[in-house]
């Protein structure tokens, strides 16, 4: 996050930089038509490579380190043409020199002043812009950084399947187990507690049982003691009648 939001203050900065060298190559460019001659060519060949070097300073923003390398392309395809261009437009005894010279004109000033033709002002910013790009293709990213970045994501995908629950069969099968286990661990609850309640039941009725064969004993106990009260009642009784 932070090196994005460094990219983007150096893209601005980059872009202001280049809006002000346009501004100040007016004035430079005004100098040299004042100055005239091939020394006025020469400042407008400097101010537009210049310009060149400018823009790939521009455009090279990114994360990482410079990377540093040698383009046979680039040199090959820009850098060699621009650089014939911009000899044939000084030197006279190179092919191409008439269309590719600085054309002669009288200037606001009301000196003779020298103007680059398009081709080669584009030629210098070519120039300008191929030369640093043959020895520099830009930011990237250190190998051995993004390789840890790399074994970091794997360890971390790694950790997170490990602690992933498990789907599929075995999932079922482990949910089934576990229900099985819960509906005998139920069953035998409900077998524990049907004992318990017969248990106490039978204790309870034993206790009554044994509570009405104490009350039958007593009461067989009364009233044997009655059959004998009432033996003695008659045998006194008959003693009194003889008497």
């Amino acid at each position: 996050m932070k090196n994005s939001i460094r990219n983007k203050i150096n893209l601005v900065f980059s872009c202001f930089l280049v809006i002000g060298y346009i501004v100040c190559s007016y004035f430079f460019s005004n100098l040299a038509k004042q100055v005239g001659g091939e020394t006025g060519s020469l400042i407008q060949t400097l101010i537009l490579v210049l310009f060149g070097l400018l823009l790939f300073y521009a455009t090279r923003v990114g994360e990482g380190k410079q990377v540093k390398r040698f383009s046979v392309a680039v040199l090959a395809l820009l850098v060699l043409p621009s650089a014939y261009i911009i000899a044939a437009s000084f030197l006279s005894g190179l092919p191409f020199h008439d269309e590719l010279a600085p054309v002669t004109a009288l200037a606001e000033t009301g000196k003779s002043a020298m103007f680059q033709p398009v081709i080669m002002m584009l030629a210098c910013i070519g120039f300008g812009y191929g030369v640093p790009y043959t020895f520099f293709s830009g930011y990237e990213m250190n190998i051995e950084e993004l390789e840890d970045d790399a074994d970091e994501t794997e360890e971390a995908q790694e950790k997170a399947e490990e602690d992933a629950p498990i789907e599929g069969g075995i999932a079922a099968e482990l949910a089934e187990t576990a229900a099985e286990e819960a509906a005998e661990a139920e069953e035998k609850a409900e077998e524990k507690a049907e004992e318990k309640a017969e248990e106490k039941a039978e204790e309870k009725a034993e206790e009554a049982a044994e509570q009405v064969e104490e009350a039958a004993e007593k009461a067989s106990e009364k009233a044997e003691e009655a059959a004998e009260a009432a033996e003695e009642a008659a045998e006194k009784a008959e003693e009194a009648a003889e008497k």
